[in-house]
């Protein structure tokens, strides 16, 4: 009876000093547990925030594009124009079926880009030499004087058209040396002296420039 008695008592011992430790491991488990659920509520809660996003998203793009819809139909019905669903889902098709043509056109659009990115610092510099040597030949009287000769080649065609070939006098040594006496035939001879001079006077300048 006494052995029995030390037996039960040993057993008491044992559970009561492994009863607050399965007590804490059942209160840990059951920590967890709610930290879970926590987190799962957690993500339904965001799940069903974006489901409400998505579904409010799509009513208002549905509004969107039934307005969108009428207001293109009813331009199209004021400019005239019919649409036949035939012909759209035709285009439609052979948009999708060439899918693979357009995205090689994009791709080739892309590539003329990135090629006129790389380009525009050397064309910049281009367009800057060019208009540089637009304010050169400016300063140096190019454009005066190709105005000045187009106006020159505007006598010259005007006079042309004005001569009568058909009824051209006839000039002998005589009144030819006499028409060269004629003002007007002096301020010619005048300016071709002087213009060749002055090309002269100006080639050796070139030559001299060259030579330093």
């Amino acid at each position: 009876m006494n052995q029995k008695c030390q037996w039960q008592e040993s057993i008491y011992k044992i559970i009561k000093k492994h009863l607050p430790m399965a007590e804490k491991d059942l209160q840990k488990q059951i920590n967890e547990i709610n930290e879970k659920l926590d987190e799962i509520l957690a993500c339904a809660t965001q799940q069903r925030l974006r489901s409400a996003m998505l579904d409010d998203l799509l009513a208002d793009l549905s509004i969107v594009g039934k307005d969108a819809f009428r207001s293109t139909v009813t331009e199209l019905e004021k400019q005239g124009i019919e649409l036949n669903v035939d012909d759209l889902k035709y285009l439609s098709f052979k948009i999708i079926k060439n899918l693979d043509k357009l995205t090689n056109t994009v791709s080739a659009f892309e590539s003329v880009y990135d090629l006129l990115h790389d380009l525009s610092p050397v064309a910049r510099e281009v367009i800057i030499d060019f208009i540089k040597k637009l304010h050169e030949f400016e300063k140096k009287g190019y454009f005066s004087f190709f105005a000045d000769m187009l106006k020159v080649l505007d006598k010259v065609v005007i006079t042309y058209q004005k001569m009568d070939f058909e009824n051209i006098p006839e000039y002998s040594i005589w009144k030819a040396m006499k028409e060269l006496r004629t003002p007007e035939m002096k301020k010619g001879i005048g300016f071709l002296m002087t213009f060749l001079k002055n090309l002269s006077a100006e080639d050796a300048v070139i030559k001299k420039a060259l030579s330093n």
